[in-house]
């Protein structure tokens, strides 16, 4: 695994000390930690994670998965998941790159791969064994970043590079069925982004199953099978983890951080927020400011 320490040194090295970089790479981030993470409930976009070094678990509602330095996650829509590093220390920090995937790419290189196989029971989120082509992809991309007049050139074709691996390998299916519209994965993955759009309004299922191309009965079925929940529980987090980020990074009150989000009952928002991040909004707000968490998803 020589290129994974090639790796870590680059994360390390653009990433010096705790917490995320957004790079001038528009769909690379770069993550460190220095110790293990308490669990923070995010949204994952729809992204490959590839661990350089440490570990990390991630859960959906009763799904737990585990990753590391040999493993990458890829995540094949917006997904609502719990995660916090288990692995990591001052002298070995958890090193980790994400990549967002670039829908429009995806959809092209499907198109001149051509009729694979068919697109059943794909799992929307998966663990997969990282190979050498894949690392050694990730660490020209990375590598760009010391030469940032090659980034608009040279990014885009190492992504569609990292991309064209990804589809060869065992995650192939679930990345085609996410690029396919008539596909319950693309199905759902339409609906989710009509609730990321509107989280703070009030939806109504019809309308997002409308956008979606599905029955209202199809749409709870697909949408829970692939999220664990249904798509007014998935608002409900959106609003939650908003408001929780509206708090610690702008300093907004517990009640206007509420009524941003959507919630008319001040009462109800504390009592859904308590119920979703162990402890009344201030009280967690106070919890995260002592230990210096982060909220990242990566």
């Amino acid at each position: 695994m020589e290129r994974i320490a090639d790796l870590a040194a680059l994360v390390q090295r653009h990433v010096p000390r705790t917490g995320m970089v957004a790079t001038a790479i528009g769909r690379l981030s770069l993550f460190r930690a220095d110790e293990p993470t308490a669990p923070v409930p995010a949204v994952y976009d729809a992204s490959l994670c590839l661990i350089a070094q440490g570990t990390k678990e991630v859960s959906l509602r009763d799904q737990k998965l585990v990753y590391d330095a040999a493993h990458h996650l890829l995540v094949s829509v917006d997904l609502p998941l719990v995660g916090h590093v288990t692995q990591a220390s001052p002298d070995a920090p958890y090193l980790c790159c994400k990549i967002d995937i670039d829908q429009a790419a995806l959809a092209e290189l499907i198109l001149v791969e051509g009729e694979k196989a068919p697109m059943t029971g794909v799992a929307p989120m998966a663990i997969h064994a990282s190979d050498a082509d894949l690392i050694d992809a990730a660490c020209r991309l990375v590598r760009l970043l010391d030469r940032p007049e090659t980034i608009d050139a040279l990014a885009p074709l190492i992504e569609r590079e990292i991309l064209y691996r990804l589809l060869a390998g065992p995650q192939g299916p679930a990345l085609r069925a996410m690029a396919v519209s008539d596909s319950h994965l693309g199905q759902v993955s339409r609906a989710i982004a009509t609730i990321r759009r509107g989280f703070d309004r009030q939806l109504r299922v019809a309308d997002i199953a409308a956008e979606a191309g599905m029955s209202a009965s199809s749409l709870h079925e697909h949408f829970k099978a692939v999220t664990r929940m249904t798509p007014l529980e998935y608002q409900k987090q959106l609003r939650l983890q908003e408001a929780r980020r509206l708090m610690l990074s702008q300093g907004a009150s517990a009640g206007s951080a509420g009524f941003a989000v959507g919630y008319d009952s001040q009462s109800q928002f504390s009592r859904e927020y308590a119920r979703l991040f162990g402890a009344p909004p201030r009280r967690d707000i106070q919890r995260l400011q002592m230990s210096g968490s982060i909220l990242t998803p990566v």
